[in-house]
């Protein structure tokens, strides 16, 4: 008996042409299938330590991210984080997160076909955003390597700020919902209608 490997499809496969049609100062893509995996664990445990040994990383406090590695870090709650990688790292990371745990008390959970992450980058990012996000995104109040969990046009996002590339130019990464995925695109895009 043949078992077929289930079709994976993009949230946000459908709009990437009308991403390209954004003014210059603003440019969106998505990043689909990102390896995603929820960790549990005490902060300052033999556990938490143990992830950090085996990710050779330092797990980020509130509101911050460790994004230098190559499994990115997102803060999100006092014992709760988002590991984030590149596409197919799910197995390989859960194998060593659970054997560096071992019987210590932390979970280690797969949730990467829960949310999509739309990349934003340009002179224009924080200013689009502000139309729709109470959080102050000045780069003085939201710096580098800030992790928020906000809304945004109404729909829960995660906002990551990922660097600042001279002259303004931002850099952010929007996780989001699947569900909530083509309306915060749609959102983006009607917010950019005064820039054109």
């Amino acid at each position: 008996m043949t078992v077929e490997t289930p079709t994976r499809f993009s949230p946000l496969s459908e709009w990437q042409d009308k991403f390209a049609q954004l003014p210059t100062g603003l440019h969106v893509r998505e990043l689909p299938h990102l390896t995603q995996l929820t960790l549990r664990v005490q902060p300052g445990s033999a556990a938490a330590k143990a992830v950090e040994s085996c990710l050779d990383i330092t797990l980020p406090g509130p509101l911050r991210a460790e994004l230098s590695d190559d499994v990115k870090v997102l803060w999100m709650g006092p014992d709760e984080w988002l590991l984030v990688a590149s596409d197919g790292r799910q197995d390989d990371l859960l194998a060593r997160l659970r054997s560096a745990i071992g019987d210590e008390f932390a979970t280690v959970t797969d949730v990467s076909a829960q949310r999509t992450t739309l990349a934003l980058s340009g002179h224009l990012v924080r200013e689009v955003l502000a139309q729709g996000c109470a959080v102050d995104l000045d780069p003085r109040v939201t710096p580098v390597g800030s992790c928020l969990t906000t809304l945004l046009a109404q729909a829960p996002v995660t906002l990551v700020v990922r660097g600042e590339r001279g002259e303004g130019t931002s850099g952010v990464w929007l996780l989001v919902r699947s569900s909530f995925a083509s309306y915060l695109a749609a959102w983006l895009v009607d917010a950019c209608t005064e820039y054109r």
